[in-house]
């Protein structure tokens, strides 16, 4: 893997389940120092923390927003205005979250498509630049299918966003992670890869094989072209 560019150094995680997990066990293995937190608080992360090594640390939520250069934010969806959003103001936040509302309820904004759960986040985060990313692929192919930069078989992930910096950064984050990159467009535009959409789990292959298949930027932009609301 890429090893990070000075001054990009430290990845803060509210929430540290299988995605955030996942994404914070890639960060350290690619040279990233990482901040997890989760709502329990950061006594229940020791086994996490161990594994992760000396480049990993646990703290509360509002702890890891503040230390994080890049901030995953990988949460329930129903408990996005839990997130706190003063010291993430100013940086780009990754977002890896589904609606599901036989988990999270009903939102009225979802549930009629005027807004996406991503835009929602984001009027939450007013002053941060939020990324939706990671939010389509089984944590255990995430896990298992990051290639170097160039490999013949590396996978791509959609990402969508509003702001090209923000965006920019995610990209160099996910080339130094393993993975290349198919911008989407805006966070408007997330709705392409939300559960039941094509792009949604079958590019990186069945949940029944934890190896997953590689899915080069083609065949993703292929099949989120296949969209439809």
């Amino acid at each position: 893997m890429a090893w990070v560019a000075a001054g990009m150094t430290t990845i803060g995680f509210i929430g540290s389940g299988n995605i955030g997990g996942t994404v914070a066990r890639l960060a350290v293995a690619a040279g990233y120092d990482v901040v997890v937190s989760n709502s329990r608080g950061p006594e229940t992360l020791q086994d996490l923390v161990g594994e992760l090594g000396p480049k990993a640390r646990a703290a509360t939520a509002a702890e890891a927003a503040a230390a994080g250069d890049i901030v995953v934010v990988s949460v329930p969806f129903k408990a996005y205005q839990a997130v706190p959003a003063g010291p993430l103001s100013g940086k780009a936040v990754i977002d890896t979250n589904n609606y599901y509302p036989q988990r999270d309820g009903q939102f009225a904004e979802l549930d009629d498509a005027s807004a996406t759960s991503s835009e929602l986040l984001q009027r939450h985060l007013a002053g941060a630049q939020v990324v939706k990313v990671f939010n389509n692929i089984y944590s255990k192919h995430l896990a298992s299918l990051p290639r170097p930069s160039g490999a013949d078989d590396r996978t791509a992930l959609p990402i969508a966003g509003d702001d090209a910096a923000a965006k920019g950064t995610v990209v160099e984050f996910l080339d130094a992670i393993g993975y290349d990159a198919v911008d989407v467009g805006t966070l408007a535009d997330g709705w392409r890869f939300q559960p039941d959409k094509p792009a949604y789990g079958p590019p990186y292959g069945s949940f029944s094989d934890p190896a997953g298949t590689p899915a080069d930027a083609e065949t993703v932009r292929t099949a989120v072209a296949k969209a439809h609301r």
